[in-house]
């Protein structure tokens, strides 16, 4: 089963990373990486750049809103995602609880991700994104 591990932090969590010493901080998110490699389960991770730098695509209008980032009335920002490969929930979440970036204001959420077989196999555009995944190496 893939599940996918959503990094968290607040605001005052993000903005104290910037007083981590960056190649400490490559070593331990490394080791970790590396301990999810040898152990077969890592499919993805990926950390994202400072949210100033993104923007926010608001689809309340008709027409959709385009304004600088981050979300205004976010509270925690999401700032990376690993996607593992594992046998349960509970193996995801041992897994979470190893993740080296922690401590107040920092949070893990796991999300399963739902496989293409879980879509109506009968449907035109899961048959398209199945024939897709398959010519790609992803099934």
């Amino acid at each position: 089963m893939k599940y996918m591990l959503i990094m968290r932090a607040t605001d005052e969590a993000f903005a104290g990373m910037a007083d981590i010493d960056f190649d400490k901080m490559l070593e331990t998110v490394g080791r970790y990486n590396d301990e999810l490699i040898r152990a077969g389960v890592l499919i993805a991770a990926e950390g994202l750049a400072d949210p100033a730098e993104g923007v926010v695509v608001d689809y309340s209008a008709e027409t959709p809103v385009v304004t600088d980032g981050p979300y205004g009335e976010t509270k925690e920002l999401f700032n990376g995602f690993y996607i593992l490969n594992v046998a349960s929930k509970e193996e995801a979440i041992e897994w979470a609880k190893r993740q080296p970036l922690t401590g107040p204001g920092f949070k893990t959420e796991i999300r399963r991700v739902p496989t293409i077989d879980e879509f109506p196999q009968d449907n035109e555009w899961v048959a398209k994104e199945r024939a897709w995944r398959e010519a790609t190496g992803q099934l």
